[in-house]
């Protein structure tokens, strides 16, 4: 399986990318130190779609509330185990249907960038379970200590596509343990969540925060994320930024129990919104454009900026 290796021309900075396996991140590293969480490694991926490093969640992320929807005038039925589809331990579709998925073509390549489309519209299994023809292309790209991940999706056919995709990126940093590690957030909306972890409806304003992350575990989510909003890990001498540059306006904060990562996932609208609505479309023959960044900083060199 060819994997993709990225190099910034301004630092030691890499990034690896598999478009045979989903366009799936699988490495992001400074001077040899890998930030990216590894968990069961890409070949769990391949056979059974346990995330890793940077995943896409495709065409939905996180959970839907029941096993079908009704979006755009379009009633689907989905079966967990069939075209692509996934469950959880409550038996919801989790995560859409493009888990480790090899149709992704290599558009464009350089020693920093990558572009690689699919042509979902062309491919009968992910329209049994997302019916709306399009195309979605993913351009990644790494300079200056950030990989950049913008996301184009051009609605193909006389329907419009709902825009509720995401991303999973899986923050780790190894010089530091984690009951250390800071989490920046900015102000937020905090939504409540059922036991199966669906939006109850009630709601709540969170200011910007710094907190230790200690012992504490997070699967929280959240809306009205503002474009250019900052997410950040820190600890040890390093500090990650996820920086919501635009079209995401929801977010999931995951770090579980007994696992050295953090998550900030940017999601293009709250869980379950494909059957409860609040997306927004890719209208025919637009093309819809969603980004995100991962800036890498050293933090003895963020602090030598400041003089004494």
């Amino acid at each position: 399986m060819h994997i993709v290796t990225l190099s910034d021309p301004t630092s030691s900075v890499t990034a690896q990318f598999v478009p045979e396996a989903g366009m799936i991140g699988t490495s992001l590293s400074d001077d040899g130190v890998e930030l990216l969480g590894q968990r069961r490694g890409l070949d769990a991926y391949l056979t059974a779609g346990k995330t890793m490093g940077i995943p896409i969640l495709y065409p939905w992320a996180n959970r839907l509330g029941d096993n079908g929807y009704t979006a755009e005038n379009k009633t689907v039925t989905l079966t967990p185990g069939k075209n692509g589809v996934r469950a959880d331990p409550n038996g919801l579709p989790i995560h859409g249907v493009l888990a480790a998925y090899p149709g992704w073509r290599i558009t464009a390549q350089s020693e920093n960038e990558l572009t690689a489309e699919l042509d979902f519209g062309a491919e009968p299994q992910l329209l049994a379970s997302f019916p709306f023809p399009h195309v979605v292309s993913l351009t990644v790209r790494l300079v200056r200590r950030t990989l950049s991940v913008r996301t184009a999706v051009t609605a193909t056919g006389d329907v419009a596509v709902p825009l509720c995709f995401g991303f999973h990126p899986y923050l780790r940093l190894p010089d530091a343990p984690r009951s250390q590690w800071t989490i920046d957030t900015p102000a937020l909306r905090h939504l409540s969540l059922d036991p199966r972890g669906l939006p109850t409806g009630e709601s709540m304003h969170q200011a910007p925060a710094s907190q230790k992350l200690g012992d504490s575990t997070f699967d929280d989510a959240f809306d009205c994320v503002e474009d250019g909003a900052v997410f950040a890990l820190s600890g040890g001498d390093h500090r990650l930024e996820v920086h919501f540059e635009n079209g995401f306006s929801a977010a999931q904060i995951f770090a579980p129990p007994g696992e050295d990562v953090v998550c900030f996932e940017p999601m293009a609208a709250p869980t379950d919104a494909l059957r409860r609505g609040g997306y927004r479309c890719a209208t025919p023959g637009e093309t819809a454009v969603a980004a995100f960044s991962i800036r890498l900083q050293r933090i003895h060199e963020i602090a030598n900026t400041f003089p004494n």
